[in-house]
């Protein structure tokens, strides 16, 4: 990490974690004494702490970096936006897909309810990891066989959600990059598959899945499609630290889910069409540089993360310069040395979270050689194993 991204990453580092330590103190007060009484009331209350949290981060999108997140959709999607529950289906283009969903629940009301299916390593991120664990997200280990009553259990326990909530759900399985669209193209055309050109295939048992135990009490599936406009650089984790803005489109399409076929290889080849239609969309956004079939909606830049990071900076300083006047931890070469530790440990655990975005460190797509037609595996069951 350069001495001058160090300069803004470290303090920027130490208000997140200080106050995210704060917040994860009290959602673990509030599971271990609130949730055993009343599993709503503490859903509601976590989801006030949850959003302390993650407004940090959307102020550093909307404020630090100025990013522009421009929405494309139809009017009445926009007004059901955070009014209903909601699967959420995205191709995986940027390493701040995560946080643009964040951007968009913070503008429909239900940021402190967004749920993400994400990979079991995440849980241990400190912080951000043991806040979502406490937010009930979904940990997989990307592994059918273990991962398939996880998977169940903890969508039926979402049924009795209390408020509108949105579970993202990257059906790709990874983010994007040249080299697994490559891997693809490969497998896509040693099986008979539509060979993509913008998107990976999609992994649909955890679909087809997530549709069986929702559609019962989910109304809707919001068909998301991100893409990055010529002009713009790709967004990343330590472009925001730095400081420095991109432009991100997001073409948002509201399907019904009673609309939806009843069977489960019906449902997996509506998910695969969805993503050939996404394909075939940002085959469009690139020459035309915009999603030009949709309204560009108004989504402003609300102050509430602006005020939160405010207050967060004046409860951390205030307690940190107390602390030390109290503690004299700046007097003494044990107590200079401690805070040099804790500054070091900080940057560490930075630097772990901005190359735990980084597409290029995701776990790469793999391509079996494909066996022949008559060899008694369907594409679908060989892909699913490959991944």
């Amino acid at each position: 990490m350069a001495i001058a991204a160090a300069a803004v990453i470290v303090p920027l580092g130490l208000l997140f974690f200080a106050s995210g330590l704060v917040v994860n103190l009290v959602q673990a007060i509030c599971y271990v004494l609130l949730r055993p009484m009343s599993k709503s009331l503490y859903r509601r209350i976590n989801r006030i702490l949850a959003e302390l949290l993650w407004l940090e981060l959307v102020w550093l999108i909307d404020w630090w970096a100025g990013v522009k997140i421009q929405v494309f959709t139809d009017h009445e999607t926009f007004k059901l936006m955070g009014k209903e529950h909601a699967l959420v289906i995205s191709n995986h283009r940027s390493d701040i897909d995560w946080l643009v969903g964040w951007v968009l629940a913070q503008r429909s009301g239900c940021l402190g309810s967004t749920l993400a299916v994400m990979k079991k390593s995440s849980k241990f991120l400190p912080v951000i990891g043991w806040s979502m664990w406490f937010s009930e997200y979904l940990f997989l280990e990307r592994s059918w066989a273990k991962d398939e009553r996880t998977l169940k259990s903890g969508l039926q326990r979402l049924r009795d959600f209390p408020l509108p909530f949105w579970l993202a759900l990257f059906v790709e399985g990874t983010r994007f990059t040249q080299a697994k669209l490559l891997a693809a193209q490969e497998y896509a055309t040693s099986t008979g598959l539509p060979v993509p050109r913008n998107v990976l295939i999609p992994r649909t048992k955890g679909f087809v899945a997530a549709v069986s135990h929702m559609r019962s009490f989910v109304p809707a599936i919001y068909d998301v499609t991100v893409a990055i406009p010529k002009s713009s650089p790709a967004p990343t984790m330590l472009r925001l630290f730095k400081g420095q803005p991109s432009v991100v489109h997001v073409h948002i399409k509201r399907h019904l889910m009673k609309e939806l076929p009843e069977t489960d290889e019906a449902v997996a080849q509506w998910c695969r069409d969805v993503f050939m239609a996404k394909d075939a969309l940002l085959d469009k956004h690139i020459a035309e540089d915009t999603f030009s079939n949709q309204e560009l909606q108004n989504t402003g830049r609300p102050l509430k993360s602006l005020l939160v990071v405010i207050l967060w900076t004046c409860l951390m300083v205030g307690g940190a310069l107390k602390f030390l006047i109290w503690s004299s931890l700046l007097s003494s070469w044990k107590g200079i040395a401690f805070s040099a530790f804790g500054l070091a440990v900080v940057t560490v655990l930075m630097q772990i979270l901005i190359q735990f975005s980084q597409s290029e460190r995701s776990t790469p797509a793999k391509v079996a050689p494909a066996k022949l037609k008559n060899g008694g595996e369907q594409p679908e069951t060989r892909h699913d194993k490959q991944h």
